[in-house]
């Protein structure tokens, strides 16, 4: 059995491993989606992922926030802060500091459980961003914070500085991982990830650290989510938005994918269970962010924290590198 949450320091309640992720068409739009948020909540997820440059996403968690009193008691609520703009890094005290108020107005709350930078800007000293997120804090409107597409020697480097000041640190972190080797940045941006032979190095910092490690793009952008067969490259080119392709339509993935499917049909379950399950029975100490749109798909991910891999099924898969 896989374990449904973790603790993460700074957040006053469990937090589930898997992250309601907020980037869908109806919830871009800024639409009223509550009964489907009503169903994750009730089926156990607790923990929602979202930004401002996710277009009007707060917005559709602020109509849920604010159907009922009780709401946002019952959630962990996760959104980012400066995200690219036309490929400028602007990440400033003064943006940090606006989306953040912009964030907490369209949701409706006083606070956030967790605030992300969305980016880095390495030109710019850490202290910088640790100061205005400490501060951020300390007046209450995040319990805890970290970085999103940052670098396991940024974040080190932000934790020495914490701890000689006497700061919470950053406690969370969010880069790309899972089954889908990230091959290409999907967005040719400065997205992180921590797939392939050459991020050993920030695995192994993971690992000895604990950090939490919220993995977006977990299924590789629809590639393990059963739309793709192994068997049909020139499917999957129809199947995958372009990002997709850019980031994950390499043939180290297209292996992965088979050996997938081998293992789903021997459990008689989805691709995206074995894709799933793979990430959180990973030796660091993973979270991962799922997209749902439909109340069928909620119950459909929550079947990998009763799936077992048999021996050494999980490490055929690992085994299989670019």
């Amino acid at each position: 059995m896989i374990s449904r949450t973790v603790s993460i320091k700074g957040v006053d309640k469990p937090v589930h491993r898997m992250f309601f992720g907020t980037a869908t068409p109806a919830m871009l739009r800024g639409e009223d989606v509550n009964s489907l948020i009503s169903t994750a909540v009730d089926a156990g997820l607790n923990a929602f992922d979202t930004a401002r440059g996710y277009a009007r996403a707060e917005e559709s968690i602020g109509k849920w926030l604010k159907a009922a009193p009780g709401n946002r008691d019952r959630i962990v609520l996760l959104t980012k802060s400066c995200d690219m703009l036309r490929g400028q890094k602007i990440v400033t005290a003064e943006r940090i500091r606006r989306e953040m108020d912009e964030s907490l107005k369209l949701l409706g709350t006083d606070h956030v459980d967790i605030f992300l930078l969305h980016r880095d800007d390495p030109t710019h000293p850490v202290s910088e961003y640790v100061e205005t997120l400490e501060a951020l804090r300390r007046e209450g409107k995040c319990l805890a914070y970290g970085g999103s597409n940052w670098t396991h020697d940024r974040l080190a480097e932000a934790n020495a500085y914490a701890a000689a000041h006497g700061y919470q640190g950053m406690t969370i972190s969010s880069p790309h991982y899972g089954l889908a080797e990230q091959v290409r940045d999907p967005w040719g941006g400065d997205c992180v990830t921590v797939t392939g032979v050459a991020m050993e190095a920030a695995r192994a910092w993971y690992c000895e650290t604990r950090m939490p490690l919220l993995a977006y793009s977990s299924l590789g952008r629809g590639f393990f989510s059963g739309a793709v067969k192994s068997s049909d490259r020139a499917g999957a080119e129809k199947v995958l938005d372009e990002f997709a392709r850019n980031g994950f339509l390499y043939d180290v993935n297209l292996k992965r994918l088979a050996r997938a499917e081998e293992i789903a049909a021997q459990h008689d379950c989805a691709v995206a269970t074995v894709a799933m399950a793979y990430l959180l029975t990973d030796p660091m100490n993973t979270l991962a962010v799922v997209s749902m749109s439909r109340p069928e798909r909620i119950q459909a991910n929550l079947q990998v924290f009763d799936f077992e891999f048999a021996p050494g099924e999980r490490e055929s898969l690992a085994a299989i590198l670019s």
